[in-house]
């Protein structure tokens, strides 16, 4: 009797529906950023979770929903985000950009850009909503500014965004990844300038 009352109290609901799923959010980053989307296991964020695996459909409908909810919920807000980054002189955009970014990233952990990055090289979903996103964002930020060739320029500065949190966050080059963010800016913001509003021919 005694161990059936454990395994219920293991395998049931929380108390409280959102720590469990505060608790399977945890864990999916976790679990996804070490097994990518394919080698995560709905079981296995279950696990980690410490709650029954019945629980992500009950929350999220699916791995995918999970996946979504847990790793492509960027450590930011897009529209506010975009008012932040707005609020300013156009050739300081890329100092903005680039300082936002890190500062975002670097307050989420580098675990949840890891298991953004790992799940997109191997889940065509999760690269079509990665790809929406900056699309959207960089054409609101490149057309208000009056640019032209914004789908092109959206593309190379997703390039060096991307890239620069892979080397700081998943290769974890040194010293780019144990760098104060403020020689980062000095260093990459032109680049980054010069895609938004620069010769690029």
């Amino acid at each position: 009797m005694a161990g059936e009352d454990t395994t219920a109290r293991r395998r049931g609901r929380r108390p409280g529906g959102q720590d469990t799923r505060t608790a399977l959010i945890e864990a999916a980053r976790a679990v996804f950023g070490e097994s990518g989307f394919d080698g995560a296991t709905v079981r296995a964020i279950a696990t980690r979770a410490g709650v029954d695996a019945a629980m992500v459909n009950h929350w999220f409908g699916s791995k995918e929903g999970l996946f979504a909810q847990a790793v492509l919920k960027l450590p930011f807000e897009p529209h506010e985000l975009l008012a932040e980054l707005t609020d300013g002189p156009d050739d300081e955009f890329g100092e903005r950009i680039v300082r936002t970014f890190l500062t975002r990233w670097d307050g989420a952990g580098g675990h949840v850009f890891q298991a953004l990055v790992r799940s997109v090289a191997g889940h065509e979903q999760a690269a079509q909503v990665l790809r929406s996103f900056f699309q959207s964002f960089f054409t609101k930020v490149i057309g208000g500014i009056g640019s032209d060739r914004v789908e092109l320029r959206t593309s190379l500065c997703a390039s060096q965004l991307v890239g620069m949190g892979m080397v700081r966050y998943v290769a974890q080059f040194e010293p780019m990844a144990s760098s104060e963010i403020e020689p980062l800016v000095t260093a990459i913001a032109p680049t980054v300038q010069r895609y938004l509003t620069g010769d690029i021919d």
